[in-house]
């Protein structure tokens, strides 16, 4: 029972992968912070103020060695988490310690580490849709040409294939891996702006020179991988950076869950299934259920992502002037939990799709019930051929139909159409005639085409800059 005494996240015991929880762990973000602290010191250094090169490499000493002890002693004393961490820092080096943080605010350390961890977030999502996405890609080709019953509000409509739909989950799936590049392509860091963006504590240490300034705030995004800062800021980064960041996360939540729902559907129709093992109990009460349990998990987390997005767009809006400070424990909570939780719903995705079952026979069942009556209007077409009047066959044909119908629903009993109209002289056509219109092949359309051009086309280019780019582990624990 030790340690089960207190509140843990679930994200932590349960549902978020071992490479997400690292990224927004305490210990790397502290590292981080370190980090823009020797950067600072370091550029601060190559433009001329007086930082020594023992100085400098006693910071970097000690960028990893960080004693969360020692920590929350200061914090508790200085309320202040921020100057907890810099005297830590300080307590360790103490050749360096007059020169850190020299002319910086808080929120150069706080806001710039968090813009890396967004980035290497979202870098890692990113892998984990691209792994969903060829799997996805993998099955619409394996099962390109499988007819199934297609359905709009849920009630039979004309045949698909089970190829074809899931290039509808691979499609939204590719929009979602472009919006994470955009964000990736177009995200900066805060850079070294100073208490209210307008960087007057650098001046005052580059006595006016206002080049060296620009060039502090430039060389440090460097150093962190980006070719420049924000042009503009307050103290903080805008927060519709946040905004956009959780934005995406919903966007990848609202694909999952229409998968989900789909799954859950298809499962129902016993079509087909999400893995299910050996040993797995579906239900304490009856042992025969397989629950869909899988599908289940992404649809609750998904529906935590998509309402955690508007944690972001408040936050992003209730900012004042050029900072407040009710941003940050709700940002402590809703972006490493954000992505947390997409991070196992992507996990959860490829894992049902790799382990797909599939029951063709079942599919076959469910669309031989349907296609006689979505057959009636070839069956129309072939008795005008051979002499029929097609107002007249046509209403018959709907009698026919609503009789069969009404046998089907009132009755339980199979669809009798085509022996109906087998029966009825009028349309001059065998069973054996009847028969050779029931090929469900013969109703998917360009099913088979659109999969294979949409997989071997669309998809295929979209996936092509990031073949070298593996995907994660995709096996689930619980």
């Amino acid at each position: 029972m030790q340690g089960q005494e207190r509140y843990q996240s679930p994200f932590s015991t349960r549902y978020g992968s071992k490479e997400m929880q690292t990224l927004f762990s305490p210990a790397h973000r502290a590292r981080l912070m370190r980090r823009m602290w020797l950067y600072l010191a370091q550029t601060q250094q190559e433009l001329g103020l007086p930082i020594t090169d023992k100085q400098v490499a006693e910071l970097a000493a000690h960028t990893e060695d960080v004693d969360f002890e020692v920590i929350a002693r200061f914090e508790k004393e200085l309320r202040h988490d921020v100057m907890a961490h810099l005297k830590a820092y300080a307590q360790v080096c103490p050749e360096a310690a007059p020169i850190i943080h020299l002319g910086a605010t808080s929120c150069y350390v706080t806001d710039n580490a968090d813009v890396l961890i967004l980035q290497e977030g979202m870098r890692l999502l990113r892998r984990r849709v691209l792994g969903t996405a060829r799997a996805l890609s993998q099955k619409a080709l394996e099962h390109k040409a499988l007819p199934m019953l297609g359905y709009t509000h849920f009630q039979p409509a004309q045949p698909t294939t089970l190829g074809k739909r899931v290039t509808l989950w691979l499609q939204d799936v590719l929009m979602d891996l472009g919006e994470i590049n955009h964000f990736l392509d177009t995200l900066r860091p805060l850079g070294c702006k100073g208490a209210t963006g307008t960087q007057a504590s650098f001046l005052s240490l580059f006595e006016g020179d206002e080049g060296k300034v620009k060039e502090l705030d430039t060389r440090i995004a460097q150093k962190m991988g980006f070719s420049r800062p924000v042009a503009v800021s307050g103290q903080t980064y805008t927060r519709k950076f946040d905004a956009r960041a959780l934005q995406i996360l919903s966007g990848i939540a609202q694909s999952a869950h229409k998968f989900s729902n789909d799954m859950r559907l298809l499962q129902h129709l016993k079509e087909v299934e999400e893995p299910f093992e050996t040993a797995q109990v579906g239900s304490s009460a009856m042992p025969y259920k397989r629950n869909p349990m899988r599908a289940e998990r992404m649809a609750a987390l998904c529906r935590f992502i998509i309402n955690n997005a508007a944690n972001a767009e408040h936050t992003a809006a209730a900012q004042w002037l050029e900072r407040t400070l009710d941003d940050s424990a709700n940002r402590r909570l809703s972006l490493a939990e954000g992505f947390l939780a997409a991070d196992a719903v992507l996990t959860l995705y490829e894992n049902i799709v790799k382990g797909l079952v599939v029951y063709p026979n079942m599919m076959d069942a469910h669309l031989r019930a349907e296609l006689p009556f979505m057959a009636t209007e070839n069956i129309l077409m072939q008795a005008v051929m051979k002499g029929g009047n097609r107002q007249e066959l046509h209403e018959r044909i709907r009698t026919h139909a609503m009789a069969a119908g009404k046998r089907v629903k009132e009755e339980g009993l199979p669809n009798d159409l085509m022996d109906r109209i087998a029966n009825d002289p009028a349309f001059g056509l065998s069973q054996e005639d009847l028969q050779g219109l029931l090929n469900p092949a013969d109703y998917i359309g360009l099913a088979v085409t659109q999969t294979e051009d949409y997989v071997q086309g669309e998809a295929a280019q979209i996936l092509a800059p990031f073949a070298r780019e593996e995907s994660l582990d995709s096996d689930i624990s619980l």
